[in-house]
């Protein structure tokens, strides 16, 4: 698997590589370039590896999620239902909604 340019085109077994630019923070990439080398490869090799999954297993490798919206925390659920409870049982107070600016 050799690189080589020709007329200023980056090319491997035949194929024109095109050329991605990743952004990282300086610390961010040093540790990570510690970790691939460690591993015995490249930057461009891992990144490489990375975007084969991607397009193999048309999904991101590892799972990405959310924060949990605190609207719904159990925490405010219990809140929720205890003031649902106050109000059927005749607590509260009854007021017109206040429009904000």
């Amino acid at each position: 698997m050799s690189l080589f340019k020709a007329g200023g085109i980056l090319q491997q077994e035949g194929k024109i590589l095109a050329v991605v630019t990743v952004n990282l923070d300086d610390n961010m990439k040093t540790e990570l370039e510690d970790i691939v080398s460690a591993m015995g490869m490249s930057m461009s090799t891992f990144f490489m590896i990375y975007a084969v999954r991607v397009l193999r297993d048309r999904r991101i490798p590892f799972y990405i999620e959310a924060p949990e919206d605190p609207f719904y925390s159990p925490a405010n659920i219990e809140r929720l239902k205890k003031s649902i409870a106050q109000l059927e049982a005749g607590g509260g107070t009854e007021h017109e909604l206040i429009e904000a600016d």
